[in-house]
Formats: C-alpha cells, structure tokens, sequence
C-alpha cells in the first residue's frame, strides 16, 4: 500500500473530516481512505448514481423501477 501527505488543510476542513469519521464510527485516516476510493470510482449502474445524488440522505426519497442489471456504459459507444 502507499502513502500520501496532503499538507495545508485548513481548520474547517479537518474539524468537518473529524465529525463526518466519528458519525460513521471510523477513524478520521479510514474516513479520508473511504472519500478518495468514491471519489475515483464512478457508480456502476445509473440507478447508483441517481440515488448516490438524490438518495434519503439528501432529503429525497426516491424509488427507481426494477431494472435486470446491465454492463456499464463505456464512452464512445
């Protein structure tokens, strides 16, 4: 595994980093681990993506169809 330093982080930021680890019972190192693997990894399926934006979470109660899962959309096609 690697390791990275991110130097330069104002105040704000680490006391929101703090409360959103402890909210989810994790460690604020473990926090930042799970927002940059979301961060570089997209939904696979456009459902995700919809409730990932509009999700309960965010005030929104959606309910979507059921779908039979597809493979993801590539670019280009």
């Amino acid at each position: 595994m690697s390791s990275i330093s991110v130097r330069r982080i104002d105040e704000e930021t680490i006391r929101r980093l703090r409360e959103r680890a402890a909210r989810h019972g994790v460690s604020m190192e473990e926090e930042v681990r799970r927002i940059l693997q979301s961060a570089v990894s997209g939904p696979e399926r456009l459902g995700d993506l919809a409730r990932e934006t509009f999700g309960t979470e965010h005030g929104v109660d959606l309910e979507l169809p059921r779908h039979d899962p597809h493979e993801p959309v590539t670019p280009g096609q």
